[in-house]
């Protein structure tokens, strides 16, 4: 009631209050479990209140809380060089903001700053964020009219669609910004052929490859950003979400392609603070002590095949990578996504008639199989 009173609405209420998580699971206001297969949109990337994290917070806050880029900070700097050992080839510096949306806007930022062009190609059904730059990188035109006019020199094309890139980028492209997988867009994964063509063009004509890794990052997909498993390397990589399970971080990966930037060209007052640098070190950690990537790519496989095998005229196609799910189905898929619920499990949507699944890593054999009987129950 408090929150309908005095928030602003702007978020579609699914009509439960959670109060507690541990692993994959949340509990309700009411004393009701549900496995969580959205993650909180991906960001509880090793679960729910993981200990190593929760520790890792516990103790950064009753050590230092703030700091600011101008100081110097432990937690910062070793943050740095843990990611550097987990980084795709060829990224060499960081910064840290407090969202994904913050991430594309700094690298459109760099991006511009460096090539001098103001033109970006953009992919249709892709999602950056909601701030101006990152919002005019978004293609879904219901995010985008309300609050038009912005950016000027943005140009979409098909994903997927080689030549359609290939003519997108003339001289006056200073970037192309692409997700790995879109996940907004209906959970569609980028061919290998596209996205190596991409960095071809750009290495070719003298634009930058910004290839989002928002939602598809910290082995969320099977490996610890999807462009690995493409071999791809980008000029910038943006993260955020799982980064630091749970608490707000974001940040941007540079490779040498991209200009030195000097103080003041960009900041923020909040980005790369200590509580976030202790959570985001306590992800890596964890995500490279046990190998959870890997056993992503082993369980979701198991999780696609199931998927499938769901007897269903309503299902079109179950498609994605890793943990980064899409059941299409032949109807809106809102009812689908109450009636699951209804049963204990929450899931979300991507577009009108995409069930979307972003589980934690932590997903087990046995939440598999829950969450597969649930929704072969619900769309048989």
């Amino acid at each position: 009631m408090l929150e309908a009173r005095y928030g602003l609405g702007l978020y579609v209420s699914r009509g439960i209050t959670l109060v507690r998580g541990a692993g994959a699971y949340v509990w309700d206001s009411d004393g009701r479990r549900y496995l969580d297969c959205t993650a909180a949109y991906g960001v509880a990337s090793l679960g729910h209140c993981h200990p190593a994290v929760v520790e890792a917070i516990s103790q950064q806050a009753a050590t230092l809380i703030a700091c600011s880029g101008s100081f110097g900070n432990d937690q910062r700097a070793q943050l740095y060089a843990d990611l550097m050992t987990v980084l795709p080839y060829g990224l060499t510096r960081v910064f840290f903001c407090n969202s994904g949306a913050e991430a594309n806007e700094a690298a459109l930022k760099f991006a511009r700053l460096t090539t001098g062009r103001h033109g970006v190609v953009a992919a249709q059904r892709g999602f950056h964020g909601r701030t101006a730059g990152a919002l005019t990188a978004t293609w879904e035109p219901k995010y985008r009219e309300p609050f038009e006019p912005l950016l000027p020199g943005f140009t979409y094309i098909p994903y997927n669609d080689e030549a359609a890139l290939d003519a997108a980028i003339t001289d006056e492209i200073g970037a192309v910004i692409l997700e790995v997988v879109q996940g907004e867009g209906g959970v569609r994964p980028g061919t290998t052929a596209f996205l190596h063509r991409a960095q071809q063009l750009c290495r070719e004509r003298g634009a930058l490859l910004i290839l989002d890794e928002v939602q598809s990052g910290f082995g969320r997909t099977g490996t610890f950003f999807a462009c690995e498993a493409v071999g791809i390397e980008p000029d910038i990589l943006t993260m955020a979400k799982g980064i630091a399970s749970g608490f707000p971080m974001g940040a941007v990966a540079l490779g040498e392609r991209v200009a030195k930037l000097s103080p003041g060209q960009h900041g923020t007052t909040f980005g790369g603070g200590p509580l976030a640098c202790a959570a985001a070190r306590a992800t890596v950690r964890v995500l490279k002590e046990t190998n959870l990537p890997a056993q992503v790519e082993r369980l979701s496989g198991l999780f696609f095949e199931r998927l499938r095998a769901i007897p269903s005229h309503r299902i079109r196609e179950v498609r994605g990578r890793g943990y980064m799910i899409g059941i299409e189905l032949t109807e809106p898929a809102a009812p689908y996504i109450a009636a699951a619920q209804e049963r204990g499990l929450l899931v979300l949507n991507a577009g009108v008639n995409v069930i979307r699944l972003l589980p934690p890593l932590v997903l087990t054999e046995e939440d598999i199989t829950l969450a597969t009987m649930i929704l072969k129950e619900i769309l048989r």
